[in-house]
């Protein structure tokens, strides 16, 4: 009975979204039902947790590894890159009006 409510649960409230309060709400209201006892809802609470935080990690890491290959793929320039650039170009314009200022003084 436990396997099957821990099982409904996770699918029909969404493992990885579910909040510590929605998971106590849900186990509250199965221990006031009389389908599970105050040690089996504990347990479950803890289990729907640790579960969820754990497919969230998974989660988050799966998109941040697509993210960082997608860009890749759009070859977008990086902040430091643009930066570097940036140094670049400013250096030049300097070495430029340095120049200019000397022909024209010449």
């Amino acid at each position: 009975m436990l396997e099957l409510i821990r099982k409904g649960l996770l699918a029909s409230l969404g493992a990885v979204v579910m909040t510590k309060e929605r998971v106590e709400k849900a186990t509250k209201s199965l221990v006031e039902e009389g389908k599970l006892s105050r040690e089996e809802a504990d347990n479950l609470a803890e289990e729907l947790i640790r579960s969820g935080e754990r497919q969230w990690e998974e989660i988050q890491t799966s998109l941040s590894e697509n993210l960082k290959k997608a860009v890749e793929r759009v070859d977008v320039a990086r902040r430091s890159e643009l930066d570097a650039l940036k140094d670049r170009v400013e250096n030049l314009e300097k070495r430029l009006a340095m120049l200019e200022e000397r022909l024209g003084g010449a």
